[in-house]
């Protein structure tokens, strides 16, 4: 009686079933993958990477606005003035 396993391969995710007593590929099936999303999927998608890119925009706006407060203290203690 043949041994057989059956191997997803973890790049492609397509099953092939071998005998492990000769080591002969009996079997493969590969996985259709979806390539095409749907038009929502697609706009999902879009508006989540636009409000990462505004969330980042804001917080690189406020970490300026921050070194730019600092700077300025420093400068004032620099001349004297609290």
């Amino acid at each position: 009686m043949a041994n057989i396993i059956e191997i997803e391969c973890p790049e492609c995710h397509a099953s092939l079933w071998v005998d492990a007593d000769t080591k002969v590929i009996v079997q493969h099936k590969k996985i259709k993958k979806s390539t095409t999303a749907s038009f929502d999927d697609l706009l999902l998608k879009e508006k989540e990477k636009k409000e990462k890119v505004e969330e980042r925009f804001l917080m690189a706006k406020d970490l300026e606005q921050a070194k730019k407060k600092k700077a300025e203290e420093i400068f004032k203690k620099s001349l004297g003035q609290d």
